[in-house]
């Protein structure tokens, strides 16, 4: 097979950590597999900043959102995955693109492993909305080596 043919056309994604408090939100792309964390927002009357996440949808026109999806150790649903579901289904809706959910099990102790672990934040105090943009970047690096692993790459 040639390699214009393996190659797959770049794809900008937008990843969710969605909190009924907070939503943070990571940046990636599937040429460099690189993913950033982005920004936090904070929900209006319990409900997501649609207005913001329109803003971001605009500013960065992702091809695919990727929502973290809460389950218990044993895979079962939590309390807020209905939630998560129908916040998934929202954002299809209202910017008629495709989502996927990910497993976002333990996806906030990585983010505080990460922060604490970060020689220039050790003796700082973080705060909870650096661990939801972090724990939305650990989202969408679940997706892309899950994808990658799907295609039989090496990591």
């Amino acid at each position: 097979m040639s390699e214009a043919v393996k190659r797959r056309p770049p794809v900008t994604l937008l990843g969710f950590d969605f909190g009924t408090k907070r939503i943070g939100i990571a940046t990636g792309q599937t040429v460099t597999g690189s993913v950033s964390a982005l920004t936090t927002l904070t929900t209006v009357n319990d409900k997501p900043d649609w207005q913001s996440i329109a803003k971001l949808i605009e500013e960065w026109q992702p091809d695919l959102l990727i929502v973290g999806l809460p389950l218990n150790m044993d895979g079962t649903d939590t309390k807020i995955t209905p939630t998560v579901r129908r916040f998934g289904n929202q954002l299809k809706g209202r910017y008629n693109l495709p989502v996927e959910m990910v497993d976002e099990r333990l996806s906030s102790v990585e983010a505080r492993s990460r922060l604490h672990d970060d020689a220039s934040l050790r003796h700082k105090r973080f705060d909870r909305e650096q661990v939801d943009q972090i724990a939305a970047q650990v989202i969408v690096q679940s997706w892309l080596a899950q994808q990658q692993q799907e295609r039989g790459e090496p990591d």
